[in-house]
Order: C-alpha cells, then sequence, then structure tokens
C-alpha cells in the first residue's frame, strides 16, 4: 500500500493503535465494535484536520508514539493531555496545525486523561475490514495488521481535503473527567439477584479504576462486596451466585464477577458469557471511561431511562455546538 503521504512510527509508545468509530453490526457474531475508546475527541481531532468524523485517526495511550511525518500535512491531537512537540517544540492540544514533511511528531508525558487522538489531513489510509479500519487486537482484525503499532511500520494517509491551520476547539466543548469520576448507571435485568441493602452499598461506595483498564472492560475496585439473594442453582449456570446461564452482555454493561470487582464492557469486550450484569453505563458516559486513569476515585450513579435519554440529547446537542464551531 505505497503512498508518497506517510508518516514512519519511531517509537510505537505503550498502546498505539489505528481506530475510527468502530464496526458496529456484527456484535451479534462476537465481533466487537471496537473504534475510539473516547469517540466525541475522536471526532473533534477529525473535524479539526478536515476530514470525515469517522476517518482513521491514532489511538493513544498513556504514552504516546514518535511519529516522522513523510509529506507535508495538518495534524490534530485532542482527548487526553498529553502535550504533543514537532521537531521539539510544543503545539497546543486541540487545535489544527501545519507540519512539513521530514518533522518529528513526539509527546510528553501523560498529565491528564488516559488516551490521546491523533488526526492527519486525509486520515490513516489502512484497509477497511467489516466496513472499519479500527484494531482489534484479540481477534488481530483491521487497523495496521490487526496489531498495536510497532517501531518501523509505515502508515499511509489519505488524500487531504481543503483544512487550514489554527482551527481550535474552545475550552467549552472539551470533555474530561471529573473528580471523583461520576458514571450514570442503568440497573439492569438482574439486579434482582442482589439484595437490596447490595444494591443501596454498590451506587453508595466510591470505587477505584484498577490497574486492569483497558480497551475491553475497566475494573474497579475498593467498595463493598454484593451480596446475592439465595437460589437454586439454574441449569446451565455456574454454581457461583454470580453466575447466569449464558447471556448476551450489552456494551457498557456491568459485570461483577464473584459480587467483588465491578468490571464496565467497552470497546473491545465480548458479546455475551455466564456473569451477571448488575446494570449498563449510560452511552453519553462511556467516552468519560476512556479518559480515566488507573486509581480514579469513582460513583456509579443510579439513573431512570428518562434520565439517560436526556443525557444522550444533551451530548448530542455538544456535538452539534462542535460541529457548528467546525464547519
Amino acid at each position: 500500500m505505497a503512498s508518497e503521504r506517510r508518516i514512519e512510527v519511531v517509537k510505537p509508545g505503550l498502546a498505539t493503535t489505528v481506530q475510527d468509530l468502530g464496526r458496529p453490526g456484527y456484535y451479534h457474531l462476537g465481533i466487537p465494535l471496537s473504534g475510539g475508546m473516547d469517540q466525541y475527541a475522536l471526532r473533534a481531532a477529525n473535524r479539526l484536520v478536515g476530514n470525515d468524523e469517522g476517518a482513521a485517526v491514532l489511538e493513544a495511550t498513556f504514552l504516546g508514539p514518535e511519529l516522522r511525518l513523510h509529506a507535508d500535512t495538518i495534524v490534530a491531537v485532542t482527548g487526553a493531555d498529553m502535550p504533543a512537540k514537532l521537531d521539539g517544540a510544543p503545539i497546543p492540544g486541540w487545535t489544527s496545525v501545519a507540519a512539513r514533511a521530514g518533522q518529528m511528531l513526539s509527546f510528553d508525558f501523560l498529565r491528564r486523561g488516559a488516551r490521546a487522538y491523533v488526526a492527519f489531513a486525509g486520515g490513516v489510509d489502512v484497509p477497511v475490514v467489516l466496513g472499519s479500519r479500527s484494531t482489534y487486537t484479540l481477534g488481530a482484525l483491521g487497523g495496521h495488521e490487526g496489531r498495536a503499532l510497532r517501531a518501523g511500520d509505515t502508515l499511509p494517509l489519505g488524500p487531504a481535503g481543503k483544512a487550514s491551520p489554527g482551527a481550535s476547539v474552545p475550552e467549552a466543548l472539551r470533555r474530561v473527567p471529573e473528580s471523583p469520576a461520576v458514571l450514570r448507571v442503568l440497573p439492569g435485568l438482574y439486579w434482582h439477584r442482589v439484595t437490596e441493602a447490595a444494591g443501596e452499598a454498590f451506587f453508595a461506595d466510591t470505587w477505584k479504576v484498577a490497574p486492569e483498564a483497558d480497551r475491553i472492560g475497566y475494573r474497579f475496585r475498593g467498595g463493598r462486596a454484593l451480596d446475592f439473594v439465595p437460589r437454586t442453582q439454574p441449569f446451565g449456570a455456574g454454581s457461583d451466585p454470580s453466575n447466569i446461564v449464558d447471556s448476551c452482555y450489552p456494551y457498557g454493561s456491568i459485570q461483577v464477577p464473584g459480587g467483588t470487582e465491578p468490571i464496565v464492557l467497552h470497546r473491545d469486550a465480548v458479546s455475551g458469557g455466564g456473569y451477571f450484569m448488575i446494570g449498563t453505563v449510560i452511552s453519553a458516559d462511556m467516552d468519560l471511561i476512556g479518559q480515566m486513569q488507573p486509581h480514579t476515585p469513582t460513583r456509579f450513579v443510579q439513573v431512570t431511562m428518562q434520565q439517560a435519554l436526556g443525557a444522550r440529547a444533551e451530548r448530542a446537542a455538544m456535538l452539534g455546538r462542535l460541529r457548528a464551531h467546525l464547519p
């Protein structure tokens, strides 16, 4: 896939992958959504450089890559506060910047958030697999050879549009997690499996993001273990009280293996299994999870369906303001 417009990976960072808005439509076959963990930041990065919102970008986790540019381009970095530099000179985040062939794009240490989105005019032009360029590493699917980037990789860029440098997203249109983070939750179909006191404790306690937090799921620790309502073990379910007969896992669902450590399933999670789900994080808050670092204190807050739909409308309105600002 030769291209005069390309970027070269000098250092890959910790876990840098190609991502777009994901590949919906295959979840029933066990192929997850994938795509950017922070969809809003990904969309903003693309709009800044004149791309379609769904163009492929680089998602850099915790530690940014070093990239040599082999073409003049426009670049934008959004999401986490992971300060970017061109040939060692700082460039502003959430802003479109002109870059020249031969320059090196690098990153300082992470200050806030967890994932930065690096967009180039024209997008990262890797092959489309099942309708998406996103990387699903567990399935070795999409992205660049189905894996995280390595030193020496070369990525082609698509034809650039008419973007100009200097566009910026104002502070009011940038989303970052609060501290403690607040995740709104709709109780799930299996809420009846826990006692009333356990359900109240789940929402009353402050949890912390565990080190085992990645694109598959975010694990939380520090709250009280759940007490389950006594039952007769169903045929087809495991003996642990948290086991159920295998069921589908919605995106954002919260499983609690053994009743001890909640796991919010994210973009690369499997689509079903045998653990009960206490609830589901609402869609409006899923982007925020992708920006949460290990040990971030977190509260789960119970909401109604009406409140969840209202939050989704607010998120859509914010995206509309972003589009108006970056037409």
